[in-house]
């Protein structure tokens, strides 16, 4: 019994002392009063004008200026790759070279088959040469025959001239008739003279047109031969050009960024799965940057582009320009591309690095403007600031913002230049809320 008065007096003692320390006796009420009275110390930015670019920030994907996928245009094996993935080339240099007997053996028919046809081609030419000659050997006997008749002509002239004055004689007996008889043979052999004559020109006439027939039949044969010849010179051509496939040469200067091909593959140009090799030019890159619907509109030749790239944290941004666009939107992601180049003698810059390009959009203009980091945004992705009056509160004000450079924000509407509103903040403040500026 005596124990138990010993505990209760220690326990009204304990709660006497803790009912007299300081502020227990306060109300609730009393002390959420003095926590609202308490201004909250914040920090000020006003809305300024300042001149700002439309730009526009998107992903950005570097890209080779040239790339091909080099394919084999014949089939074959291959006996030797030449190139390995990361080795400079120049055009037209050898990647590798595959083995072609039976395009060989037909190569060297071909050239046996052409080395015949220019044999049959000079015949044919010898032969045009023999009858050109042969026409003019039949020419020179018609001009001769041609000469004789003329003798003949003459003779015949003669033996006439003479027969009618020895006939005048003989009909005046002054003359014997044997006389006249001996004059008319001779006259008759004239006769028959002139006659052979013209039947020897008529015959040489003959002979020359034969001997020009056969130059013509020889040119024919000759352009025949020539022909022939050119059809299987042709065939030869083509099949070197098919041989020449056989090597399979580099398009342009660049690096072989892929290789699929080893020594002793079967190329089957009937079955090309995958390309042989892969050659990209990246002495200078292309920049990919997609740019939403709302900004394709203001894209020009040659708007300022910042590119930074996450691969080279410690390096400035890259300096381009838009190099062409193509003025078109894809339907599936409603953006239009935008392409730079930019030089890449080091090759630094390799095909498939990501990075952030932000693009300048028209000239400079005049704007109202707050750091992001004031800018708050509600559930709903609404923009408001909170605005601080003249007597220390807050009011909480709905803007409307504009273009966004990734530091400051254009403020479209909702302040007025000059006003101040709540720096970044941590904490959230109601309208009519109290707060301690504090002096920057």
């Amino acid at each position: 019994m005596r124990r138990i008065l010993e505990w209760s007096l220690r326990s009204l003692l304990l709660l006497w002392t803790v009912s007299t320390l300081p502020g227990c006796s306060q109300p609730p009420a009393a002390q959420d009063g003095a926590a609202v009275k308490q201004a909250v110390p914040v920090k000020t930015v006003a809305v300024a004008e300042q001149a700002i670019r439309r730009t526009t920030l998107q992903p950005a994907t570097i890209s080779a200026f040239y790339e091909a996928r080099v394919e084999a245009r014949i089939s074959g094996y291959v006996i030797d790759v030449q190139v390995d993935i990361g080795d400079v080339v120049a055009q037209g240099d050898i990647l590798a070279i595959l083995n072609l007997p039976a395009e060989a053996k037909q190569q060297g028919t071909l050239q046996a088959q052409v080395q015949r046809l220019l044999a049959e081609e000079d015949r044919a030419g010898s032969e045009v040469q023999l009858a050109t000659a042969h026409v003019q050997a039949r020419e020179a006997a018609l001009a001769q025959a041609r000469a004789e008749s003329i003798q003949v002509e003459s003779t015949l002239a003669a033996t006439e001239a003479e027969f009618q004055r020895t006939r005048d004689l003989v009909e005046r007996r002054s003359l014997e008739s044997r006389v006249l008889d001996e004059v008319t043979k001779r006259r008759d052999a004239a006769l028959a003279g002139r006659e052979a004559a013209a039947s020897a020109i008529a015959s040489a006439a003959a002979t020359v047109e034969v001997a020009k027939a056969q130059v013509a039949s020889a040119q024919a044969s000759q352009r025949v031969a020539q022909a022939e010849t050119l059809v299987a010179q042709r065939q030869l051509e083509e099949l070197q050009v098919q041989i020449e496939f056989g090597s399979v040469r580099a398009p342009f200067a660049g690096v072989v960024t892929e290789r699929s091909v080893e020594q002793g593959d079967l190329v089957n140009i009937s079955h090309q799965d995958r390309p042989l090799f892969v050659v990209s030019q990246i002495d200078k890159v292309r920049v990919h940057i997609p740019v939403p619907e709302g900004d394709a509109p203001y894209i020009d030749r040659d708007n300022a582009i910042t590119l930074s790239l996450p691969s080279f944290p410690a390096e400035a941004p890259l300096l381009a320009k838009v190099t062409r666009f193509s003025s078109r939107l894809d339907p599936q992601t409603r953006t239009m591309l935008v392409e730079a180049v930019i030089e890449n003698p080091e090759r630094k810059l390799l095909p498939g690095m990501f990075g952030q390009a932000t693009i300048q959009l028209g000239s400079a203009t005049t704007v109202q403007s707050l750091p992001a980091r004031a800018i708050r945004h509600s559930e709903n992705g609404a923009a408001y600031v909170y605005r601080v009056n003249d007597d220390s509160t807050v009011n909480i004000v709905p803007v409307t913002t504009g273009s966004d450079d990734g530091e400051t924000l254009e403020i479209v509407s909702g302040l007025k230049s000059g006003e101040r509103v709540v720096d970044a903040h941590i904490q959230r403040f109601s309208d009519g809320q109290s707060v301690t500026v504090l002096t920057n």
